[in-house]
């Protein structure tokens, strides 16, 4: 099932951005990532609570909130068919857990299916290097639309 590997450029024409998370808790936060998968008919309205399962889980296994107001919840399920990505952004930050202690205001979310082991890694890596640079992390907390996130992150 692995499919081929895009660029980034390419994944971020299909992410789903979400320029102000409402949600002020973890759980939340994935709750509302779920939610938008719905509206956005990435996932049926039937696997909403299936992937929030799926997506809580892996975070109490090991949080996913790393440094520089970063969190990456992921999840594999069956009930996807391809990557899907998001990028969200929490204005006022949200308790992840992060590793440096910081709120966490950049949200990298991925679902994959469970047989892919690649397309979620590379595009986890490509951004995660890219919101490495201060100055983009600050561009992407300004940006209101998908066209201003994908410069942001991509230049």
């Amino acid at each position: 099932m692995n499919e081929e590997v895009k660029d980034l450029p390419e994944i971020l024409e299909n992410t789903i951005f979400i320029p102000a998370l409402k949600a002020t808790t973890k759980d939340g936060v994935l709750a509302e990532l779920a939610d938008v998968l719905v509206e956005q008919g990435a996932i049926s309205k039937e696997s909403r609570n299936a992937i929030f399962a799926a997506l809580k889980e892996r975070e109490e296994k090991m949080s996913t909130g790393m440094q520089y107001g970063i969190a990456i919840p992921h999840a594999k399920s069956d009930l996807v068919s391809c990557l899907i990505t998001m990028i969200a952004i929490s204005p006022n930050g949200i308790d992840f857990d992060s590793l440096d202690g910081d709120l966490s205001t950049i949200f990298v979310a991925t679902l994959s299916p469970t047989a892919d082991t690649n397309s979620h890694i590379k595009f986890l890596a490509e951004v995660s290097r890219n919101l490495s640079s201060k100055k983009i992390r600050e561009k992407l907390l300004e940006a209101k639309n998908l066209q201003e996130m994908k410069e942001a992150i991509c230049g």
